[in-house]
C-alpha cells in the first residue's frame, strides 16, 4: 500500500470508527432504557450524546487531548531546539509548521495530534527536551511529523477521545447501579428477569474492552510506518534509535498520561514490563523490535 492509499484508508477508518461509536453508544443507552423500562427515551439520549461526542471529537479532539494532558504552548526562546528542528523538518517535508506544545513532566515522551496537517500539534515533555541532543530530537520530531503527514493523528486522536468517553459512560452507569438506586428502583429491578440483569452487567464490562481493542488495533502498525518515514525524512536512523533507547531507559511512568491517550505517544508512557502476554495488549510494539528494524534500514 502506498503512502497516499494509507492516508485515504486512515480517513475512511476515522469516519467508520465514529459511526461504530455512535452505533455502540446508542445501542448501549437503549439497553439501559430497557433496564429502566424507557428504551425510546434512553435511545434518543444516547444518539444525541454519541453524535455530539463523535462530531466534537473530529473538530476538537486535539484541544481535548492537550487539556487532558496539561500541555502548554512552547516558548520559542526557551525551547529553541524544539522550534528550529521542527521548522527545518517542515521545510524538508513540505508540511506546514504545526503548533508546538510542552508538558511539564520529567518522563521523556512526545506525540502529535490534530485533524489534518493545517490543524496539527506536536507536543513534547520537558524530560524529552532535556535528555535528547539535537540529532535525537530530529528523529522524534520527524516521527511525529510522519504521523501528521499520514493522517495517523486524526485517527489516533479521535479514537483517544471516543475511548475515554465510552469508559466514562460505562463507569458512570456502573457507579449509578451500585450506589444510586432508590428504593423504588430496587423494587422495579426485583421484577425483572435476572438473565437480563446479567446481560446488562456483561455489556457494561465489555464496552470499555471493545473500545480498548479498537485502540490497540490502530496503534501498533502505524508506529513502524512512522519510524520508517522518520528515517526517510532525516536520512539518519541513528538519531531515532538513540532517542528510543533513551526514552525506554527512563524508569518511571509519565505523570500526566491516561489510558485513553497512551497510544498517541512515541513510546508507552506507562513503562510496563515487557512480556509476551503484556505485549499482546500493549498500545506500542516493543522498543527492542522497533530498534532492530531501524538498524536494518
Amino acid at each position: 500500500m502506498s503512502v497516499y492509499q494509507e492516508i485515504t484508508a486512515n480517513k475512511r477508518r476515522t469516519f467508520f470508527i465514529i459511526f461504530i461509536f455512535i452505533f455502540l453508544v446508542s445501542g448501549f443507552f437503549y439497553l439501559i432504557g430497557q433496564y429502566f423500562q424507557s428504551p425510546g427515551s434512553y435511545f434518543l439520549i444516547g444518539l444525541f450524546f454519541s453524535l455530539f461526542s463523535g462530531i466534537g471529537s473530529y473538530f476538537y479532539s486535539d484541544k481535548i487531548v492537550l487539556f487532558t494532558l496539561g500541555a502548554k504552548p512552547a516558548d520559542k526562546k526557551k525551547h529553541f531546539d524544539f522550534y528550529t528542528v521542527t521548522e527545518n523538518l517542515c521545510l524538508a517535508s513540505g508540511l506546514p509548521m504545526p503548533k508546538l506544545y510542552v508538558i511539564e513532566d520529567p518522563a521523556p515522551n512526545a506525540f502529535a495530534t490534530g485533524r489534518d496537517p493545517r490543524h496539527s500539534v506536536v507536543c513534547a515533555t520537558t524530560g524529552l527536551l532535556r535528555i535528547l541532543d539535537r540529532s535525537d530530537l530530529e528523529g522524534v520530531v520527524a516521527h511525529e511529523l510522519s504521523h501528521i503527514k499520514n493522517y495517523d493523528v486524526l485517527l489516533a486522536t479521535v479514537v483517544s477521545v471516543l475511548v475515554g468517553t465510552i469508559s466514562l459512560v460505562a463507569d458512570w452507569i456502573m457507579r449509578s447501579l451500585w450506589w444510586g438506586g432508590s428504593e423504588r428502583n430496587n423494587s422495579d429491578r426485583s421484577n425483572r428477569h435476572p438473565i437480563f440483569l446479567a446481560f446488562f452487567i456483561v455489556a457494561l464490562i465489555i464496552m470499555p474492552v471493545v473500545a480498548t481493542l479498537i485502540q490497540l488495533a490502530l496503534s501498533r502498525r502505524r508506529e513502524f510506518l512512522a519510524d520508517a518515514s522518520s528515517v526517510l525524512l532525516t536520512r539518519n536512523p541513528n538519531g531515532l534509535i538513540s532517542a528510543l533507547e533513551k526514552i525506554s531507559s527512563y524508569p518511571y511512568p509519565m505523570r500526566h498520561a491516561t489510558a485513553s491517550t497512551a497510544h498517541l505517544f512515541i513510546a508507552n508512557p506507562f513503562k510496563k514490563k515487557s512480556s509476551l502476554f503484556l505485549n499482546l495488549f500493549n498500545t506500542h510494539p516493543p522498543v527492542e523490535e522497533r530498534i532492530k528494524v531501524l538498524k536494518q534500514m
